[in-house]
C-alpha cells in the first residue's frame, strides 16, 4: 500500500537524508538507509562490481544483519526508479516484518510515498 503523506517523523527524515548523501557521495544510482530496533542506522549505496550486484536497500539490510540487528523499524531508498523492487521489499520484510515502512524518495530527497515491506 502506498501513501503520499509528506509529514515525516524526524527519524524518518534522517534516514532519507543519509540515503541521499550516500547516493550523491558515491555517485551511484541509489542510496538507502535502514533503522534497526535499537535506533542504529545503516547506510549504503548501490554495489555494482562485476562479480557482485546489489541494490542500495539490500546492501543496507545486509549491513544491518552483519552488525547484529534482529529487526528493522524503517527503511528508506533514494532513487529515480518509481518504487522499491520486490527483492528490496523482501529483504526488508525478512528482517523487519511485513509492516515495516519503506520510504521512497526522489533524488532531491523529496518523499514520493511509503510502502510496506509486505
Amino acid at each position: 500500500m502506498t501513501t503520499q503523506s509528506t509529514e515525516l517523523d524526524p527519524e524518518d527524515r534522517k534516514i532519507i537524508t543519509l540515503a541521499r548523501s550516500a547516493r550523491v557521495r558515491n555517485g551511484v544510482p541509489e542510496g538507502a538507509a535502514v533503522r534497526d530496533e535499537n535506533g542504529r542506522t545503516y547506510v549504503a549505496g548501490t554495489v555494482g562490481l562485476e562479480s557482485l550486484r546489489l541494490s542500495a536497500l539490500r546492501t543496507a539490510v545486509a549491513m544491518a544483519v552483519a552488525s547484529g540487528a534482529t529487526s528493522l523499524e524503517a527503511a528508506a531508498v533514494v532513487t529515480e526508479a518509481a518504487g522499491a523492487s520486490d527483492e528490496d521489499r523482501a529483504a526488508v520484510r525478512d528482517l523487519g516484518g511485513p509492516d515495516t515502512p519503506v520510504l521512497l524518495a526522489a533524488p532531491d530527497g523529496t518523499l514520493r510515498g511509503t510502502v510496506t515491506a509486505g
